[in-house]
């Protein structure tokens, strides 16, 4: 009971999703240890153990981090403009919960060989929808192109973050060419390939209009609004492209 009455309170407070999800879990913590009162009471069980259980080992800020420490060494250089972008987004989506203790720990995931991303994104697909999963991918190529250009070993991080956090092909391609263009960047930007119609070109661009709508991120923070504002507007610039190309309205 307390899991969903925490949940729903801290989501409504801050409108946020992260905050949603820490009042579900600290609402899970006491609906457990309600639960285990009476075991508790005669010395059969731990709460602060039953706690660690259940917990989990990075807040989202940290797991983030990781995510964000991976893109950065991914070319072997970790610069002034990629530090910034992450120092700004984390500023502005999480305010005061962003601490000195989360830049350390990127600077401990820059350093160290060992970044557990398997394990954290298999976390963030359990607790996030795929709209703020593809966000985040914005947000990992937005560190890849604060120097002015994704590296192909950049690419291949963040392709593989994707796939550990359940993101299709398409959807993956769609976000790559709004920052690693070439000829055919306005298809893959709206999930299709030259040989469409322009009735599947105009399909391909309502569906994705209706999918990626900044609305559909509204709960999250400023940051993530702002990428999927930036995202709706490319879908929108590739599709106006493509009719100007080939001549249709």
């Amino acid at each position: 009971m307390y899991k969903f009455i925490f949940g729903i309170a801290a989501f409504y407070l801050t409108k946020r999703i992260s905050f949603g999800i820490l009042g579900f879990i600290i609402g899970g913590f006491v609906d457990q240890l309600q639960n285990n009162k009476g075991k508790s009471d005669n010395g059969q069980s731990d709460p602060f153990q039953l706690f660690r259980g259940q917990s989990s080992r990075f807040d989202f800020q940290t797991m983030l981090m990781a995510l964000s420490a991976a893109v950065m060494k991914a070319d072997g250089k970790v610069l002034k403009a990629e530090l910034d972008f992450v120092k700004a987004f984390f500023t502005n989506q999480f305010g005061n919960k962003f601490t000195p203790e989360h830049l350390q720990s990127l600077k401990s995931y820059i350093d160290s060989g060992q970044i557990p991303m398997q394990e954290i994104c298999s976390e963030i697909r359990l607790k996030l929808p795929i709209e703020v999963r593809v966000q985040l991918l914005h947000y990992l190529f937005g560190i890849a192109k604060s120097d002015g250009n994704v590296s192909q070993s950049e690419m291949s991080v963040i392709e593989r973050i994707a796939s550990q956090l359940g993101v299709s092909a398409v959807e993956f391609d769609s976000v790559k060419n709004m920052f690693y263009r070439n000829v055919d960047s306005d298809y893959k930007i709206l999930g299709i390939d030259a040989s469409a119609t322009d009735e599947e070109v105009k399909k391909a661009y309502r569906k994705m209009a209706v999918t990626y709508h900044p609305d559909k991120v509204a709960q999250m923070g400023e940051e993530y609004q702002k990428g999927a504002k930036e995202k709706f507007q490319k879908i929108q610039d590739a599709y106006e492209a493509l009719k100007k190309r080939r001549g249709f309205k």
